[in-house]
């Protein structure tokens, strides 16, 4: 980053509002204190408002704004495709505010570059792999989310695990304080407080029903952030299964969220998982047929014999 970019940067940190020390800058920015130093002289000779405190950091002035930015074709097409993006993912109340932002961005570009930025933008496109039907249902519970996200409301929902408990039932109510929301892999999961579990506990949107936002508060743990936060890997299983030569492509392709390495086989490709139960992998082995063949664990063969026992008693 040479100089005025970084200058220009510092003072757009700085318009965030916050107090920052030169070390804090110097190491956004990856440069040392005394360049940090330098660069804010420059932009106070320069006539931008820069405030300094001793001990405690730089801000600005109150009441200085920064003079219109103009964008490269390239950062114009990132915040346009961003548009698109947050159009397609998000619910409906920032969905309409992604339309109206990129219409005030394509406002605000020069000509050319507009031209230049709304062709190369036609040579992308995103497409939403969620199916349509839920999709809707999913973005109409990420609004109601967010919403007591926001303010600080619990939420309840009936929720369907993937894997059945020890009693067989995969249904139950739970009451959550919503702490953050998640995309991943292409599916929205909540981050909360489960009263149930006493736990934070994840939960995609997709598998929930009855959702309702409640009366009753809560408040953020200070020392959470959704950011650093990594739940518990709590995977100890591995599976490996055999996949044969005319199926290598496909399967490989369905990228599974347990999926751990990949390995050439003389007799195809050795796939190997690591789950918490075998059973989470149940459904998407048999999607597979005879194409997949189970290794090991011996108790997940064995369940695969029991469950192929059963499909052929219905055939």
């Amino acid at each position: 980053m040479n100089k005025t970019d970084r200058m220009l940067a510092i003072v757009l940190e700085l318009q965030r509002g916050k107090m920052l020390r030169a070390e804090d800058l110097a190491a956004t920015f990856e440069t040392s204190v005394r360049t940090i130093y330098r660069d804010i002289q420059a932009l106070s000779e320069a006539g931008v408002s820069v405030v300094g405190a001793p001990g405690q950091g730089y801000t600005l002035m109150e009441g200085y704004f920064l003079p219109p930015v103009s964008f490269t074709v390239e950062e114009a097409v990132t915040l346009l495709i961003g548009t698109d993006f947050i159009e397609q993912w998000f619910d409906s109340h920032y969905g309409s505010k992604s339309r109206t932002s990129r219409r005030k961005i394509e406002a605000i570009l020069p000509e050319p570059v507009r031209s230049e930025a709304v062709r190369i933008r036609k040579s992308f496109r995103l497409l939403a792999t969620a199916e349509d039907a839920g999709r809707i249902l999913e973005r109409a519970y990420l609004e109601t989310i967010r919403r007591a996200i926001a303010e600080e409301r619990k939420v309840s929902f009936r929720y369907a695990k993937r894997v059945a408990e020890a009693d067989g039932n995969r249904r139950s109510m739970r009451t959550v304080a919503p702490y953050g929301l998640v995309l991943h892999q292409g599916a929205w999961v909540l981050t909360g407080w489960c009263e149930l579990r006493q736990d934070i506990r994840h939960f995609r949107l997709s598998r929930m029903t009855e959702l309702m936002e409640l009366e009753a508060g809560f408040k953020l743990p200070a020392d959470f952030n959704l950011e650093a936060y990594k739940p518990p890997d709590e995977r100890n299983i591995l599976v490996r299964i055999l996949v044969q030569p005319d199926m290598a492509d496909k399967v490989k392709e369905s990228n599974n969220y347990y999926l751990e390495t990949i390995e050439d086989h003389p007799e195809g490709l050795l796939m190997t998982f690591r789950v918490r139960q075998p059973e989470e992998l149940l459904q998407y082995v048999l999607s597979w047929g005879g194409g997949v063949v189970v290794l090991e664990p011996e108790s997940f063969r064995q369940r695969m014999r029991n469950e192929l026992e059963n499909m052929l008693k219905r055939y």
